[in-house]
């Protein structure tokens, strides 16, 4: 059959089920097999078959991204792990949302844990269909949500990893800033840990987002939110270096939309490509903590707290919506606190 010579020549495949209906590629379907280049950045080759419901997903991915303003990349994450539970599904020969009961939900959690999957992907994975199904019920497609005794597994309780001053001046001192490449990461990783910014805000800002005259930034956050943040003396410093002589040796004529961080063929910089560029200053600094570019958030927030910020100020330039989410920075500082005490007070070491 014809889905089946396509599911032979492509390499990622996750299933092929052999009766007529829809296809998704990717996370996404509309009745046919999609190039997911067109709608998302991730171009997956995943064949999933939902015969008779395929409006179900394009409805949802519409509410995320109508209605919840959700970030391109939260909507692939959902579109991700349905994908993940349908291929799962196909196999079980359930193939439609109100053939899912508990029992099959169950067998679902057990799959996950077989491919030892990680307590935090997992919850993710749960997560996800809850949205789903709850989208489902709130559209009255379904009457029953399975989701609603779902359990996430517990995670243990982790701080995040955060570096101290020296190791950020080990990292930074360690760019070569005679190239405009070099002024290129010394500016965006300055840029990171004055301004807290995430990885995927630091892809998308433009040179129109920087206040210079004001020493800001208009950072466009998850959901498109915008936040301003300080842009700090070095940050700037670096960035106005970059600017005058990093940027342009690296336009090769691409139209960037006014991206500022290029990598070296001219186009605007991704993800991972600042994955790998840390990774590699990392090795070559001497560093031996973990870090990612998250890391760099961590330690602005951390390190603001530590200096007496006020935790709704910091919560403003993270651009967190709960002020929970910031509270775990608090946690960080107490343990800061508890290890000075023990470390400086004559009366705190036990004897």
């Amino acid at each position: 059959m014809a889905t089946q010579a396509l599911s032979e020549s492509r390499t990622k495949v996750t299933t092929a089920v052999d009766y007529s209906g829809s296809f998704v590629r990717g996370s996404y379907y509309s009745g046919q097999i999609l190039n997911l280049k067109s709608l998302f950045f991730n171009p997956k080759c995943i064949l999933l078959p939902m015969p008779h419901s395929e409006h179900y997903l394009q409805d949802f991915l519409n509410y995320l991204r109508i209605e919840r303003n959700l970030a391109r990349n939260t909507q692939q994450a959902y579109l991700d792990d349905l994908a993940d539970f349908w291929s799962f599904s196909a196999r079980q020969s359930v193939v439609e949302p109100g053939q899912v009961d508990h029992q099959h939900l169950t067998d679902y959690a057990r799959n996950l844990k077989r491919r030892k999957m990680a307590g935090t992907s997992v919850a993710r994975h749960f997560s996800s269909l809850r949205a789903y199904y709850k989208f489902l019920v709130m559209e009255g497609y379904l009457e029953n949500d399975p989701t609603q005794f779902l359990d996430s597994p517990r995670l243990p309780s982790s701080l995040p990893k955060i570096l101290n001053i020296e190791d950020i001046e080990l990292l930074l001192d360690a760019i070569d800033t005679e190239t405009p490449l070099g002024l290129r990461d010394r500016a965006m990783f300055e840029l990171m840990y004055a301004a807290g910014m995430r990885v995927s805000e630091v892809c998308d800002l433009t040179i129109e987002q920087v206040l210079m005259d004001e020493d800001l930034l208009l950072v466009r956050g998850k959901g498109n939110k915008e936040r301003i943040v300080p842009l700090g003396g070095e940050a700037k410093k670096w960035l106005v270096e970059y600017l005058a002589h990093g940027r342009s040796a690296l336009e090769k004529g691409y139209f960037n939309e006014g991206i500022i961080f290029l990598n070296n063929r001219g186009k605007p910089l991704q993800r991972k490509g600042i994955w790998f560029i840390l990774k590699q200053l990392a090795e070559r600094s001497g560093l031996k903590k973990p870090v990612s570019p998250h890391t760099f958030r961590h330690s602005f927030a951390t390190h603001l707290l530590e200096g007496g910020a006020d935790l709704r100020i910091v919560q403003e330039m993270l651009g967190h919506v709960d002020i929970s989410t910031t509270q775990i920075y608090t946690h960080l500082d107490s343990s800061y606190l508890k290890e000075v005490h023990s470390s400086f007070h004559p009366r705190a070491r036990k004897r």
